[in-house]
């Protein structure tokens, strides 16, 4: 898991945005109406309550306009905060700062809603045992940071990646003509360190992968993909703890505590970074 994002990961996708924002002349408005040299003291607030995530983004859109920049955090990302907080106070030049900060605020604002709803659905599951997982369904580009923002919500990490874990899904069941087979093969490829993830897409699936696990030579997870609440009920009882169950699918804040409290181990959600809404966070010259 992604608990403190290295600048180093960071600066290519704030860069790669700036360089995106100003174009081919720079900020003209900024060029226009602000005197050369001219200083900026500005408030980053938060409009909305929520939980911080990507302020290291902020900073570093400030500092890759304005080095010399001053940048004093209030809120350190994983934190709560009410709306009205000061989340940061920035000083510098102004040009820089007004060129910087929709780049700052875009990537703030979508990590800090990802963080936001993340925390929703943990508290929704609190009591139960049941831990809020991510998925691949990321922004293209921005995976390291949308995955760093679930963390900062309290949620856990997923793969990151098709070359960090074996999941093997419905369609390369069918490929390889069954669960078995693509096990097998799975288990014949992975290394000591690679864990195996199949997904099953009901009770009888789940039965054969449960003879191979009670053999030595099954997955280290099961997902459960679509299950209803009863099914999820029984497919924990016939598991009975051998092996990591995964829930998936139709996952929303209405329905995850229902699967949470039928015992699964783990619910994945790829709503989380798909469908979260930015959080409103300004920056306001004070």
């Amino acid at each position: 898991m992604i608990r403190q994002l290295p600048d180093i990961m960071i600066d290519p996708v704030v860069r790669m945005a700036l360089a995106e924002d100003l174009g081919r002349a720079g900020d003209v408005t900024a060029q226009a109406c602000i005197p050369a040299g001219s200083r900026m003291r500005a408030i980053v607030g938060a409009r909305k309550p929520g939980v911080l995530a990507g302020m290291g983004c902020m900073r570093l859109a400030v500092l890759a306009m304005d080095p010399a920049a001053k940048i004093v955090e209030h809120v350190a990302d994983g934190e709560a905060f009410e709306a009205g907080t000061a989340l940061a106070e920035i000083e510098g030049d102004a040009r820089a700062l007004l060129s910087a900060e929709r780049t700052g605020l875009n990537l703030l604002g979508r990590l800090s809603g990802i963080a936001t709803l993340t925390r929703d659905y943990v508290r929704a599951v609190e009591g139960t045992k049941a831990r809020i997982a991510d998925t691949r369904k990321t922004t293209p580009g921005l995976r390291a940071l949308e995955k760093h923002a679930v963390v900062c919500g309290g949620g856990i990490n997923h793969r990151f990646g098709l070359d960090d874990a074996i999941l093997i899904k419905d369609n390369h069941v069918v490929v390889c003509g069954g669960v078995e087979p693509a096990v097998t093969r799975a288990r014949a490829m992975a290394g000591h360190l690679m864990k195996i993830e199949l997904e099953v897409d009901g009770l009888a699936q789940l039965d054969q992968a449960l003879a191979l696990v009670d053999q030595g030579r099954g997955p280290d997870v099961v997902m459960l993909d679509n299950f209803t609440l009863e099914m999820l009920s029984d497919a924990v009882a016939r598991t009975a703890g051998r092996v990591t169950l995964e829930a998936s699918g139709g996952v929303n804040l209405a329905t995850v505590r229902g699967i949470a409290e039928t015992g699964v181990d783990v619910i994945s959600v790829g709503g989380l970074t798909h469908s979260a809404s930015v959080l409103d966070i300004g920056l306001d010259a004070v």
